[in-house]
């Protein structure tokens, strides 16, 4: 049931060989045992791209590569970090003086983040130090959520440690908050679906309030993702932010010509609610009130009716104060039709018709097109990543995460999927050295996971 909070399950480490490394390398790390394991998944998104910050629903599943971490509860009030990848460093700190430095979004950083989280939600005075090891399998900066899942790793590792518990969806909630002090304005996606997947089901995740439905993904098809081995950091690049302050600009806007209390609005699904109309009736209002040439910071001025200095301390957050263009209309316009692809989705995968398959591929395939050209969160290397996909045999593919770098998802007909990979393997990666150095991790099919949980042993 996804309203109690993560399991913890009792396993023998001979059975999992991963537990069992990871325990031994602890030992030699920090000279005793872990008392526990905590993981969390990464996850691929099916559909609904840069539309969670927006408030609209998202259709992402968890996939089977995750962060582990083993951790040891210690006297000392310290919090000791180290990584199994040795290109990671050792990290330490006391638990009492957390300090996330924004402007280097250093691994460490985001397990500050969601221990930070914890002890605020809580109000800890005197917290567990701990001495914790970590394992990721979740390929960094390709838009799978690795850095997502390292802070709902240590959100939860944190609570176990202090004795706390919580539902997963309040885990979510803190996890998606304590995110933001890294610097990156998401909308909670990443966090939902780390703690609140099923095996064997996507989820349609809506937000306020938080909830998640099943989606029982067709037969027949397999999702695969692939690596366009571009590396993208959203906390290290003001892309991400700058599409955000854009919808929220576009909120209010479009919130101001309908006589709606502009000031108070911040999501562009507000705008939809407060009117109380269709998500294509919201694209038809686009049409009307926005203009397809970008908007200097002065016209926003003259359409809200406010001075640049209003602008800039009330609206504009700190970075985005030397950003001289906006472009409205392209990122409103996205985000509806994006939203409403979402929700035909799910209506196709639960009524099942024959051409599903058929139907939910031109839906994926009109989703890159939105972000390649309305959002611009994509970039050559996955459009040719996504049109060597679809030249394959994907019946459908599309950048999936924040973009600019990152993978590509593509839905392949299951009987078709060796010779897809091979394909794709040698037209895409053997032809460029770099990439055919990190091949084994970057294409792979994937089935839906299982959310974060606890480890004890047996």
């Amino acid at each position: 049931m996804a309203g109690d909070s993560p399991s913890a399950l009792p396993v023998q480490l001979v059975e999992q060989p991963r537990l069992q490394k990871l325990k031994e390398m602890f030992i030699s790390k920090f000279g005793s045992p872990p008392k526990f394991f905590a993981r969390a998944p990464g996850r691929v998104n099916l559909i609904g791209e840069h539309i969670d910050y927006c408030g609209y629903a998202v259709l992402p599943m968890a996939i089977e590569q995750d962060i582990l971490i083993a951790v040891e509860p210690v006297q000392t009030q310290v919090v000791q970090l180290a990584n199994i990848n040795s290109s990671y460093l050792d990290f330490s700190t006391s638990v009492n003086n957390i300090q996330i430095n924004e402007t280097k979004p250093q691994w460490h950083n985001y397990f500050l983040c969601g221990l930070k989280g914890i002890q605020e939600h809580f109000g800890l005075n005197n917290p567990t130090g701990m001495n914790c090891l970590l394992d990721g399998t979740i390929p960094p900066s390709s838009g799978l959520s690795s850095s997502s899942a390292l802070v709902c790793c240590a959100g939860l590792v944190t609570l176990r440690a202090n004795g706390k518990t919580l539902s997963k969806v309040e885990l979510a909630e803190i996890c998606t908050k304590s995110e933001r002090y890294i610097g990156t304005e998401g909308g909670g996606m990443d966090q939902s679906i780390s703690f609140l997947a099923e095996e064997g089901t996507a989820k349609l995740i809506e937000f306020s309030p938080l909830r998640a439905t099943d989606v029982r993904l067709p037969s027949g098809a397999t999702f695969v993702i692939a690596n366009s081995c571009v590396e993208m950091n959203k906390a290290a690049t003001s892309h991400f932010n700058i599409r955000v302050m854009e919808c929220q600009l576009a909120t209010k806007l479009l919130s101001k010509s309908k006589g709606l209390e502009w000031r108070k609005m911040l999501r562009l699904h507000d705008v939809q609610t407060k009117l109380g109309v269709s998500l294509e009736e919201m694209l038809t209002i686009v049409e009307e009130v926005l203009h397809p040439e970008p908007y200097s910071a002065e016209e926003i001025c003259k359409c809200l009716g406010i001075s640049l200095e209003e602008l800039r301390s009330q609206i504009l957050c700190q970075n985005m104060q030397d950003v001289s263009t906006f472009k409205l209309y392209q990122r409103a316009k996205h985000v509806y039709s994006e939203a409403a692809r979402v929700l035909e989705f799910q209506k196709i995968c639960s009524e099942a018709p024959a051409n599903a398959l058929q139907l939910l591929g031109e839906l994926m395939k009109q989703s890159h097109i939105s972000c390649r050209e309305m959002y611009e969160c994509s970039c050559p290397e996955l459009d040719r990543l996504v049109d060597i996909c679809l030249q394959f045999g994907a019946i459908g593919s599309r950048l999936t995460g924040a973009g600019w770098g990152g993978c590509t998802v593509s839905m392949v007909p299951t009987d078709k999927l060796n010779t897809f990979l091979k394909n794709v393997k040698k037209t895409y990666y053997q032809t460029d050295g770099q990439r055919l150095a990190v091949e084994n991790n970057s294409l792979f099919a994937t089935k839906p996971g299982r959310g974060a949980l606890v480890f004890v042993e047996a």
